[in-house]
């Protein structure tokens, strides 16, 4: 492993403050800095895990100016993330940003460009991508034990009308944020979407609609992929619609299929032939993590139970300490993250483009493709 050394300044300290003690713990980290308006939070932190006062902002503007700064991991509001991206690859920093990459196309590609002028790593912390199930389903489809991947599924519903969620997330379109729903389903054909038709169903109250002029409680999209004969189907709520929160895809092959649980806890569920199905505790997936953060994975590790996307496990399925070993691994060896500008634009683009579709009746729009 390289020696190299590595300074990190995380802003936003919402469910941020989980990946402060997952750095520290990593060897390539020299030193952890956080980014936050609210004093109380700066001070509770600082202490809590001994940060250096010189590496606490109050301002976001103040990071990106910093030489001592090497990279900056953005885990703020979703109206704040290009903006940030945009600063932080502008000055030459490395840049992590968590979903989504950008509310419209064109942010996306500007995006894509910034990191291409800078040479610096970027890498959209795509948590549905590292979650132990997806992560179990992965390699099923990779050693060849799902067989011909014929069709795949991807859900997210969340009753976003509890309290905690900022004011801008009330009436959003669902899928103008749609990734945790559609990567997985990418990632797992190893392609890219090039086509979207997406419906929206039923309707938001009057005031929820006229936040983002988007009437539709249920948006639920179909896309064709590049180089593959699957069609990809991912549906997304978040308000106006009773369920337990779900955060989920299914995949169906010519020798075995995996769908996620209906319930929480309830146990996945793997057809391996005929009639036979079985289900499954998917296993943890520490062993894929160097040793000095490999415990991240565990429920015990999480900081804020109380966030319901925890529920599922420590840090959205365990897929924090991935995250960091993924961007942290990316700078040190010099090359591109996993979920580099160019793919991560494609993923964002495909939930920008379905929303684009529903609001036009159904019609189908092409996915634009970021890469060179």
């Amino acid at each position: 492993m390289s020696d190299k050394q590595i300074t990190v300044v995380i802003v936003g300290m919402g469910f941020g403050k989980e990946f402060i003690p997952i750095y520290q713990s990593h060897p390539n980290i020299k030193a952890v800095g956080i980014c936050t308006r609210s004093k109380q939070t700066r001070d509770e932190l600082t202490a809590k895990f001994n940060l250096d006062p010189n590496l606490v902002f109050e301002h976001f503007e103040d990071v990106p100016k910093r030489d001592d700064v090497d990279a900056i991991h953005v885990v703020t509001p979703v109206p704040d993330h290009a903006r940030m991206t945009l600063a932080s690859l502008n000055a030459n920093k490395h840049t992590a940003c968590t979903i989504p990459m950008a509310m419209t196309v064109e942010d996306c590609k500007a995006i894509v460009e910034a990191k291409r002028r800078s040479g610096k790593v970027y890498m959209m912390m795509e948590t549905a991508l590292y979650t132990r199930e997806f992560l179990y389903g992965l390699n099923l489809a990779q050693t060849g034990q799902l067989g011909r991947i014929q069709f795949v599924r991807g859900s997210h519903i969340q009753d976003m009308s509890m309290e905690g969620w900022g004011e801008y997330w009330k009436g959003y379109p669902p899928m103008l944020n749609g990734t945790h729903a559609i990567s997985p389903l990418l990632k797992i054909n190893n392609t890219i979407a090039e086509t979207v038709v997406c419906h929206g169903s039923g309707r938001l109250s009057d005031d929820l609609a006229s936040r983002y002029g988007s009437p539709f409680a249920v948006e639920t999209a179909t896309f064709t992929l590049r180089g593959s004969d699957v069609v990809a189907e991912a549906t997304r709520s978040l308000f106006d619609v009773v369920r337990q929160y779900r955060e989920s895809y299914d995949v169906y092959g010519t020798k075995m299929s995996f769908e996620w649980e209906q319930l929480q806890d309830e146990e996945h569920v793997i057809f391996d032939g005929g009639e036979n199905a079985s289900r499954i505790n998917v296993p943890d997936t520490d062993e894929l993590l160097i040793e000095p953060i490999k415990h991240f994975t565990k429920r015990e590790k999480i900081d804020d139970p109380n966030h319901v996307s925890f529920l599922q496990g420590a840090g959205h399925g365990g897929s924090h300490p991935h995250l960091v070993q993924e961007f942290v691994a990316a700078i040190v060896e010099g090359r591109d993250s996993a979920v580099d500008a160019a793919l991560a634009a494609n993923y964002t683009c495909a939930g920008i483009c379905a929303h684009e579709s529903a609001m036009k009746g159904g019609i189908r729009v092409d996915v634009p493709s970021f890469e060179e």
